[in-house]
């Protein structure tokens, strides 16, 4: 029988974070963790937090979403555009580039984690997903740049999904309660007073790094 399921908020990079978070965390093998997206940019260490993540599956089961930043990633590789690698640069990937020495890297050591990463993942009554859902729309229309990049239509509107939506993407000082969704990215990689965010969901507990 499975004991806990667990999302964890947006990591950029903060290996310290992620290993303090999940010491805390003590995970046993029926334990589940849903990982919401953005492993990579702003922090200096993306590489060492996505070997750490595939470890971890070795043991527990987890769940891997893509966020927009393994987004904007992944469009460099198939469009080649300067613009979209200008785009992922500014946007804390100058850290990650440097962070895994070239850009062939990436993909060489992580091609297959990022090319497996899943847009939302559905469990009981929880729907997770990396940014939020169009509130307008059923799951089925749902485009990839509303499950990745949405903001203030998501937030400021109730959704008409059957599930409490548990996300991350947009950074509070402390996790976001509403009637139907819970937000959990609280700034990791923005600055070091800001921490990891893991959600026990069955026991409605928060626990910071």
């Amino acid at each position: 029988m499975q004991n806990r399921l667990i999302a964890v908020g947006d990591i950029h990079g903060e290996i310290g974070k992620l290993n303090s978070l999940l010491d805390k965390l003590d995970l046993k093998s029926d334990d589940k963790v849903i990982f919401l997206g953005d492993y990579i940019d702003r922090g200096k260490h993306s590489k060492e937090v996505i070997d750490r993540l595939i470890e971890l599956s070795k043991n527990v089961e987890c769940v891997f979403l893509k966020g927009n930043h393994e987004d904007m990633l992944l469009k460099t590789l198939i469009s080649r555009k300067q613009q979209d690698i200008e785009h992922w640069l500014l946007n804390g990937g100058v850290e990650t580039y440097d962070n895994y020495g070239d850009y062939p890297a990436i993909f060489n050591l992580h091609g297959k984690f990022l090319d497996n990463l899943k847009l939302y993942h559905i469990e009981q009554n929880y729907l997770f997903v990396h940014a939020g859902v169009n509130p307008n729309k059923d799951l089925s229309e749902q485009t990839e740049d509303d499950l990745l990049w949405i903001r203030e239509e998501f937030l400021n509107n109730p959704h008409k999904l059957p599930y409490k939506i548990i996300f991350g993407h947009t950074p509070f000082t402390e996790p976001l309660l509403l009637n139907d969704k819970i937000g959990i990215d609280t700034g990791c990689g923005k600055s070091e007073n800001c921490y990891l965010t893991a959600y026990d969901v069955f026991n409605d507990i928060f626990i910071p790094n």
